[in-house]
């Protein structure tokens, strides 16, 4: 069997490890061929491969990133897109593809799926806001990172008497701030799944400060202010229609400095969330999915998602994964709060 590989949407630490198990256990256990489809769905839809065997994933396991290459193309928005990766996919002689991805890759997998092609998916977001699946692989170093950049702006906060604002990446869910806030002992944690009262924000900087310490306020990009008592910009649209974000935390710095006459200063940390090496529980999340992707694809599993639940890792239908995301229950936000102001 030849199976194609490709990774979309943002890059993300633990990409590098999944395509490295589906290569090495299809190719030492199965006897499987494997070819690399480059950038995303870009690669299938323009015919765009790259070799795809052991020597090509040696090494790979710690590197942040992906070997594949990514980006946002979206195959449903171009017209003949499906009859193109069909054409390309039997071109190349490939009987099924993995595509590992989240929300926007997995959704076209689930429409590829529906017209008959062979796919299994692999969650991948930093987010964690995907569905059907505990946890993802790339949010555990996501959340590390945060929190080292939280551990160190503490002191610099104290030592200048400054409120800081970290902006993380969360676009509709909180995960990464919740998390990384938790731990690096935020006193303000702003999440998309609830709308914040600038006043009572400034309240919490002001008693912060009252008790001789500087506060730290972590934000997901996200977050938005309760209807009416703030005004944000709109950005322009991707390829599947989201809004380009971030700047969330220049307007708090803004709004903070004002309303309460004390200097603030943002962090946007960006970025540098997706890069570089993965944190080991994400290399072995990765790695065991990869290892169940090939499973189902050698099993003849089309239209299927490898996630895990408690400690196992299981299939599930690919519909399931995007039929709605996984956000922050409010009683989870409610843990945080107790430790605001």
């Amino acid at each position: 069997m030849r199976i194609g590989v490709l990774t979309g949407g943002g890059d993300c630490p633990g990409l590098n490890a999944v395509i490295r198990a589906v290569v090495r256990k299809g190719v030492e256990v199965y006897k499987h061929d494997f070819v690399g489809f480059r950038d995303g769905w870009k690669g299938p839809l323009e015919g765009v491969t790259m070799t795809l065997d052991v020597p090509a994933v040696r090494g790979i396991l710690p590197r942040g990133g992906t070997i594949l290459g990514s980006s946002r193309t979206n195959p449903i928005k171009v017209e003949g897109g499906v009859e193109r990766i069909r054409d390309n996919l039997a071109a190349s002689g490939v009987d099924a593809l993995v595509a590992i991805g989240g929300e926007d890759t997995l959704g076209v997998a689930t429409a590829l799926a529906a017209e008959g092609l062979n796919v299994v998916g692999v969650p991948k977001t930093i987010d964690n806001d995907l569905g059907a699946t505990d946890y993802t692989f790339g949010f555990d170093t996501a959340v590390q990172v945060a929190v080292d950049a939280i551990d160190r702006l503490h002191t610099t906060a104290e030592s200048h008497h400054r409120a800081l604002i970290v902006e993380v990446m969360g676009r509709h869910a909180g995960w990464i701030a919740l998390h990384s806030g938790l731990a690096g002992g935020a006193n303000v944690i702003l999440i998309p799944e609830r709308p914040f009262d600038i006043d009572q924000v400034c309240d919490y900087v002001k008693q912060r400060f009252e008790q001789h310490y500087a506060p730290i306020l972590v934000v997901a990009e996200g977050a938005t202010p309760a209807k009416g008592t703030m005004a944000l910009q709109a950005g322009e649209l991707d390829a599947f229609g989201h809004v380009r974000l971030g700047g969330i935390g220049q307007v708090l710095e803004r709004e903070i400095e004002a309303r309460t006459g004390y200097e603030s200063r943002q962090t946007v940390l960006g970025h540098v969330q997706r890069g570089g090496t993965p944190t080991a529980y994400d290399r072995v999340l990765a790695t065991r999915f990869g290892l169940h992707a090939i499973d189902a694809v050698h099993e003849g599993d089309s239209g299927v998602m490898v996630a895990l639940q408690g400690t196992e890792i299981v299939r599930v239908p690919l519909s399931a994964a995007t039929r709605e995301l996984k956000l922050v229950p409010l009683e989870r936000y409610a843990e945080a709060e107790v430790f605001f102001g």
